[in-house]
């Protein structure tokens, strides 16, 4: 019931990078890689409570422009919790409520095997009624 399509980013990645990808997907979250190792994740969220509201307005300053530029890993939730493949939808939920958190990556053995996020729950939830 996991996403299988996972958008990654490098750690170095900038903001720019980052941004460029969420705003034309369909998706809320980015793995943060380094060595196809799993270093980290971006949410939308943590995007826009990073960037500058005056990026692209009359009042933008070279302080908001220095916003764009930081870099995946300045912003990255680390060490996130991960999930192995053969977890339950429940219980994959219920890490997700009881964490405040949108999504959890799916790992094998290291190597990332696809992202489950609440939407991934609520459709195999409504498949399995």
């Amino acid at each position: 019931m996991m996403t299988t399509r996972v958008v990654t980013v490098d750690m170095d990645d900038r903001l720019t990078v980052v941004k460029e990808i969420l705003d034309h997907g369909v998706f809320h979250h980015l793995l943060v890689v380094e060595d196809n190792q799993l270093q980290g994740i971006i949410s939308e969220h943590d995007l826009l409570r990073c960037l500058s509201p005056f990026l692209g307005t009359d009042a933008e300053s070279t302080r908001d422009t220095a916003t764009i530029n930081q870099r995946a890993h300045q912003i990255m939730t680390r060490s996130p919790l991960v999930i192995a493949p053969q977890c339950t939808v429940s219980d994959a939920l219920m890490i997700m409520l009881n964490n405040n958190i949108g999504c959890l990556p799916v790992l094998e053995g290291g190597e990332i095997k696809g992202i489950f996020t609440w939407r991934d729950g609520v459709r195999a939830l409504l498949e399995n009624r």
